[in-house]
């Protein structure tokens, strides 16, 4: 019997490469690094207004942290990824995201995953392809229009974990 991440996995994959050809949306089973900083993406989806959390790492350190704050600051662009870009750019400049790896609870929405390219992260983990209240966009399209940026996209990292904070 297949269980129900392999089918959800299967499945990201299939729209991912039906979708575009480049970059590839890599789906398989996470090391456990990737998943344990999803974790601490997940500790942060719990705490915000929607349960989208965000962690930002380089050289196996956590450097920012985001959750959905648009409630709290009345602001519809306090997405987690943002918010996580914005203290990273306020603690520690702009230069330290190139390269880094940006782990979501979500997948990006066209306004992050823009954000998420323009700061030239080299690497997204995300868990799961939730499609409320969202623009319709992959982020893997997106990136595969964006020439001028190199990214990493590897789908459904914990993705039952993170659709499970949904059900509260």
């Amino acid at each position: 019997m297949v269980s129900t991440a392999v089918r959800f996995l299967s499945s990201i994959a299939a729209e991912a490469s039906s979708l575009c050809a480049e970059p590839p949306v890599a789906v398989a089973f996470a090391p456990a690094e990737d998943q344990a900083f999803m974790r601490l993406a997940l500790d942060e989806a719990r705490r915000g207004d929607y349960p989208f959390g965000a962690v930002i790492v380089r050289d196996d350190k956590v450097i920012a942290r985001g959750r959905n704050l648009g409630k709290v600051h009345d602001d519809p662009t306090a997405h987690a990824e943002m918010t996580a870009i914005r203290r990273c750019v306020a603690d520690h400049g702009s230069a330290v995201l190139r390269g880094s790896t940006l782990y979501a609870t979500g997948e990006p929405c066209p306004m992050c995953m823009g954000a998420i390219i323009w700061c030239h992260v080299g690497r997204l983990v995300f868990a799961a392809a939730t499609k409320i209240n969202q623009i319709m966009v992959p982020c893997a399209d997106i990136a595969a229009n964006a020439p001028f940026a190199s990214i990493t996209i590897k789908a459904g990292v914990l993705a039952d974990e993170a659709m499970k904070l949904f059900d509260n």
